[in-house]
């Protein structure tokens, strides 16, 4: 079974019909999404039409409760205070622009999603199987791997929220970041999608990176009254 998996679009609808076009050429039998649907780019209400239209289920990400709640923070993690400031604004836009049918959205999406292919039990999660705005960076010790693959009892566990793909397999349990479709962090400007090749209990994993527009989509943050801020690190893949 092919499996196409789409990590954090965050508004960038140019980046998810490139991942959506691809996960088509590849034949993928599922595709999947793992929330924040909105944020930092505009195209919050575009995206969250695409994914309903084309019936791709996902789950709900940080961002995706808190703008479907009118909450007061985005649930983020700020690296400095020009960072804290510039979430705030575009957090801010995203709660005024999501429409309230994207916001019903936003709010029906379930935390996890799972289901069993080749007789492995597979999840699919935000950022963790007990918070969705927990950062499970690749250089987590072994013992906290473990305890997520216990709280999520799977044997796949595919999540994203850091924006930067990995894959680990560790006491024969498989853990996969699928990494950003619309705002990698890895320093490569380019969509990411996961595609999974699962046959015979086996699960092989590919990375795609894939070109878009990214100039289209930096110059439509700016337009539409989002701080370049957001533009510059898009360019930049970070």
């Amino acid at each position: 079974m092919k499996i196409a998996i789409f990590g954090d679009i965050h508004g960038n609808i140019d980046a998810l019909r490139a991942a959506y076009q691809a996960a088509v050429e590849r034949k993928a039998d599922k595709i999947y999404h793992l929330g924040d649907i909105g944020g930092y780019a505009p195209f919050v209400n575009e995206v969250a039409e695409f994914l309903v239209e084309r019936k791709i289920e996902g789950v709900q990400g940080n961002y995706d409760e808190t703008v479907g709640m009118d909450k007061g923070h985005c649930g983020c993690r700020y690296e400095n205070e020009v960072q804290a400031k510039m979430m705030d604004i575009g957090f801010t836009w995203t709660k005024e622009h999501a429409t309230q049918k994207t916001k019903e959205y936003l709010l029906s999406l379930p935390f996890k999603v799972a289901f069993t292919c080749e007789n492995l039990k597979i999840a699919l999660f935000h950022a963790t199987p007990t918070k969705n705005n927990l950062y499970w960076t690749e250089d987590r010790d072994g013992g906290f791997f473990m305890r997520m693959a216990a709280k999520a009892d799977a044997d796949v566990m595919i999540y994203g929220h850091t924006h930067k793909p990995y894959r680990k397999d560790m006491g024969g349990k498989v853990f996969i970041n699928a990494g950003s479709v619309g705002k990698p962090k890895d320093g490569d400007t380019r969509a990411c999608v996961l595609l999974l090749d699962i046959k015979d209990r086996t699960v092989a994993s590919e990375f795609l990176r894939l070109p878009y527009d990214v100039e289209r989509v930096a110059s439509a943050i700016v337009e539409n009254g989002l701080p370049e801020y957001f533009a510059d690190r898009l360019r930049e893949g970070r």
